[in-house]
């Protein structure tokens, strides 16, 4: 059994994400890349490279609240470009502040969550509500104790990597069970909602080689699922009462006008909460 534990740590180390620097809108703002490499598949919906389909790479990065760039798409292609990053690729962009991420792996599967809830909303909301401004929703979310008085934006991004060959249709459901794990999150964590109107999720999992199986289940009693689920649902968690905690005394992530040596990591993970 330690044996086995041991070899799944190793799986779930394999994935590490490096932190880097960049300056933009006058500060230094951080953002989190993994560099996957080939062999993998990935399903996601992020605004860039979002979809099914071979990914090399995956992007997170941080921007400044009230970001009002209409190509998000094409920006996250300049800073993947910056990077170094080339091939398929997908990214996603938050208000929150990256270097708070929080992670957690289970049997293999590794879920990293980037988690600022700014305005927590529930998906299915009355119809009325499509015309209520950000501005209502804040004053709502405050008056019922979920944000801080200053601070507001907020977006939950999770990266979530299983190390095995899943289906087309095995995938679409292990982001549909990091979906639910998330939600499930939340309401433990104290939030009356199903996340933020801006949240994303990207699954990654390897490529089939010849002649190998394709696991066809991805649903949270599934043996990959169940794993995904409860990795997601333990950096969620961590990552929602953390976010709580920090706007009751902050009104937004630290900034810096130029990149220090600290904006660097090498391996977030070995850092984050896990």
């Amino acid at each position: 059994m330690n044996e086995e534990r041991a070899v799944e740590r190793v799986a779930a180390r394999a994935v590490t994400v490096r932190r880097a620097g960049r300056i933009e809108d006058g500060a230094c703002r951080h953002l989190l890349v993994w560099r996957a490499g080939p062999g993998w598949r990935m399903a996601g919906s992020g605004v860039l490279g979002g979809g099914l389909g071979e990914r090399h790479w995956v992007l997170n990065a941080q921007v400044r609240a009230g970001y009002g760039r209409l190509d998000p798409a094409e920006h996250l292609a300049e800073l993947a470009a910056a990077q170094g990053l080339s091939g398929p690729g997908t990214g996603l962009m938050t208000a929150a502040e990256v270097d708070a991420c929080t992670w957690a792996e289970d049997g293999g599967a590794t879920a990293l969550a980037t988690t600022g809830i700014g305005v927590p909303t529930w998906a299915a909301a009355p119809e009325a509500a499509e015309a209520v401004g950000v501005a209502e929703a804040v004053g709502a979310a405050r008056a019922t104790g979920a944000v801080g008085a200053a601070y507001v934006p907020g977006t939950i991004n999770i990266l979530a990597v299983v190390p095995a060959p899943v289906s087309d249709a095995g995938l679409l459901n292990l982001l549909t069970t990091a979906t639910e794990a998330k939600v499930q999150a939340l309401l433990e964590a104290g939030y009356d909602c199903s996340g933020t109107p801006s949240d994303a999720v990207c699954v990654a999992v390897r490529t089939a080689g010849p002649g190998e199986p394709a696991e066809p289940f991805g649903g949270p009693r599934s043996l990959w699922g169940a794993r995904l689920a409860r990795a997601v649902h333990r950096a969620v968690l961590a990552g929602a009462r953390a976010d709580r905690e920090r706007r009751a005394e902050w009104d937004g992530p630290p900034t810096h006008p130029a990149t220090l040596p600290g904006c660097s990591c090498e391996d977030v993970l070995a850092g984050a909460t896990g």
